[in-house]
């Protein structure tokens, strides 16, 4: 199998594995709303005004799922008109993901594990995530494919944010123990940043050798 028919199968899985539990929470708070589920605080907010947090959980998990593709190399190659169609509907879901998530977090009541540090990264990383995609669908209209590959990686990353947090906070708490409201915002914010990390360092890295560049190289060697 060559490397790029495994990036294939790996990219996706490993992007999917991480959106499990941000795409089963939206699916159980849509079928909490839709079913009727006995309104306590913790919920209250999202039935007293239910259209941000379904927009919200509609088009996360199809940024999630749907976007997973779009970092397949060889599948987006081999396929570049849904590339390009797949783009479009992932540029309207995550400016509605992101502009939806800023709404929730400016309107909805605080619960008492959110405090004004959490409030203010939520609305950094919101805004920095519908730049993101603003700049890169305007980088790929002027035909800059490297300035449109750049910031969509960075807008993923930001918007897959909630599959690391899950995985963040669930080993604080059985390591350490429930975090209390700073803690909590720290370690949101440690799951952003460590994206974050990831998607410059795949932005950076150096690109693979094309094959003529292999065959040569292997040549060489022989010699």
């Amino acid at each position: 199998m060559t490397s790029s028919a495994k990036l294939d199968k790996l990219i996706p899985a490993a992007i999917i594995l991480f959106s499990v539990v941000p795409v089963l929470g939206g699916a159980l708070r849509l079928a909490e709303l839709g079913g009727g589920a006995e309104i306590t605080p913790d919920n209250a907010r999202f039935f007293a005004s239910p259209v941000p947090v379904v927009l919200h959980a509609v088009t996360v998990s199809a940024y999630s799922i749907l976007g997973a593709f779009q970092f397949a190399p060889g599948f987006r190659r081999r396929r570049r008109g849904w590339h390009r169609a797949a783009g479009r509907v992932l540029v309207l879901c995550g400016l509605l993901g992101a502009l939806s998530g800023l709404w929730m977090t400016v309107f909805y009541p605080k619960p008492d594990d959110v405090g004004a540090l959490l409030t203010g990264i939520r609305l950094v990383f919101g805004t920095a995530w519908a730049v993101s995609i603003v700049l890169g669908f305007t980088a790929i209209r002027r035909r800059d494919v490297t300035a449109h590959r750049t910031w969509m990686i960075r807008g993923f990353a930001i918007g897959l944010g909630a599959g690391t947090q899950a995985v963040v906070l669930t080993a604080w708490n059985v390591a350490v123990g429930e975090p209390d409201r700073i803690g909590n915002a720290v370690l949101m914010l440690t799951a952003w940043i460590v994206n974050l990390a990831v998607a410059e360092w795949i932005i950076h890295r150096p690109a693979a050798p094309t094959r003529p560049a292999r065959a040569g190289l292997a040549l060489r060697e022989t010699r």
